[in-house]
C-alpha cells in the first residue's frame, strides 16, 4: 500500500499500533452512530492481533488533521467465484462528524478503489445500513451501486454456537 498521502488539509496513513487506541475510539464512536454499541465487543489486543498479528487478518487507514485522528477505514480481502479473483471488502468508514466534509470519506474510497484496481481485484465492495441515507448518497455520488435485492446473512454468538453443534 502506498505511504502516507497528504492534503491541505489531512493525511492518510496506513495504521499502526501505535494507532490502536485512537482505532478502537473510533470504532466505539461509528458503533454509537449505527446504534450498535451492544455489539462492540471487540479490543484493543483483538486488534493488535487482527492488524498485526503473525495472521494479518485486515488493514487499516487513518485519518489525521494535524495530529488529530479524524477517521479511518479497516478493510481485509474477499473472493467472488463469478469473477475468478479477489475482492476488497470495506468493512468500516468512519470520520468524525467535525471533520465531516473536507473530503476524507472520500479521499479513503479513492484511495482504496486504486489499490484493488492495482492489485487486479475484481470488486470493492462494503455495506451500508438501509436508514443511512447521507451514506448512500454519498455513495452513489462516488459511483457505487446500491444493491437493493441483495441481504447480508449472519450467524453470531449463541447462534453460530448452536448451528456448528448440529
Amino acid at each position: 500500500m502506498p505511504q502516507a498521502v497528504p492534503s491541505p488539509s489531512f493525511t492518510i496513513a496506513p495504521a499502526t499500533p501505535q494507532d490502536i487506541p485512537e482505532l478502537v475510539t473510533m470504532l466505539r464512536a461509528l458503533a454509537e452512530y449505527e446504534k450498535l454499541r451492544d455489539q462492540c465487543i471487540s479490543t484493543e489486543s483483538d486488534f493488535q492481533r487482527a492488524l498485526f498479528g503473525p495472521e494479518r487478518e485486515a488493514e487499516a487507514l487513518i485519518a489525521r488533521v494535524g495530529d488529530k485522528a479524524a477517521g479511518y477505514a479497516l478493510f481485509c480481502y474477499n473472493f467472488s467465484t463469478f469473477l475468478a479473483r479477489r475482492g476488497l471488502w470495506l468493512e468500516d468508514l468512519f470520520v468524525y462528524p467535525q471533520y465531516r466534509g473536507l473530503g476524507i470519506g472520500k479521499a479513503m474510497l479513492i484511495r482504496l478503489a486504486r489499490t484493488a484496481h492495482e492489485l487486479g481485484y475484481g470488486r470493492f465492495e462494503w455495506a451500508v445500513l438501509d436508514w443511512n441515507t447521507p451514506a448512500i448518497e454519498f455513495y452513489k455520488a462516488m459511483g457505487a451501486t446500491v444493491m437493493d435485492d441483495w441481504r447480508i446473512v449472519r450467524v453470531t454468538g449463541d447462534a453460530l454456537k448452536q448451528l456448528a453443534e448440529q
